[in-house]
């Protein structure tokens, strides 16, 4: 439909397909390769009207060879159609972070007015925009790191870059490397409601020639806090 009204992860809201249209082919631009294999798909009809509820993960990789990194985005959607002169048009479509909670846990849909969140939509989980300067305390410790929204960038302890490749409500995961000491490993945070701070652990799988190291046994705890926020994307330092 030209005016659907859509929702997606941040709570952003599209007034018909443009504005959606463009931001899509900036992604198509920013990644390499996409995967979207759907996990669950259950559909309801009555009538002329159909509901659907679908859980799939959104894999976007970015580089090429032994850079490549991967994101992996765990979504639900859902969305109303209504049959017109014999087509299914999408009116209403709704994104968000799959919660923990049991697949496609709904019950069947009642009619809904068209353009308003639908199925699971109260069960949205705010994507965070991770962009901006963090100080990062350790034990024994500090440094400040740069972000891009995505959470990929650089810190200034041993020459060091974090990828995140799991962002989920609160959770956030990743890599991270340092060519300073020829070191890299893990992490795990779990971040602030608003965003300010997030908690954690972080631990080894590579020290010099030494890449035996189980995950998680060695590393330590530390703290993130956002020092300033906006667009780093291509701009870390």
């Amino acid at each position: 439909d030209a005016d659907i009204v859509s929702y997606t992860i941040g709570g952003r809201k599209y007034v018909g397909w443009p504005q959606f249209e463009r931001e899509m082919l900036e992604e198509f631009r920013a990644v390499t390769r996409l995967e979207i294999p759907i996990i669950e798909l259950k559909v309801w009809t009555r009538g002329e009207v159909a509901w659907f509820a679908m859980e799939l993960d959104y894999i976007r990789y970015i580089g090429a060879g032994s850079d490549r990194r991967q994101m992996v985005l765990p979504l639900r959607e859902t969305g109303v159609l209504e049959r017109r002169d014999g087509e299914w048009i999408l009116t209403a479509w709704h994104e968000s972070f799959r919660t923990e909670v049991s697949p496609l846990a709904v019950p069947d849909p009642v009619p809904c007015a068209v353009g308003q969140p639908t199925g699971t939509a109260g069960l949205a989980i705010r994507i965070p925009d991770l962009s901006g300067e963090w100080e990062v305390q350790e034990e024994d410790k500090s440094y400040k790191a740069t972000l891009d929204r995505h959470g990929n960038g650089l810190y200034s302890w041993q020459s060091g870059r974090i990828v995140t490749t799991v962002i989920a409500g609160q959770k956030w995961q990743g890599t991270w490397q340092q060519a300073g000491n020829d070191r890299e490993g893990g992490f795990e945070l779990v971040l602030s409601e608003d965003g300010s701070q997030a908690r954690g652990v972080w631990w080894y799988t590579r020290v010099g020639e030494k890449s035996d190291i189980p995950p998680r046994q060695w590393g330590g705890s530390y703290v993130w806090k956002r020092t300033s926020t906006g667009p780093t994307a291509g701009n870390v330092r």
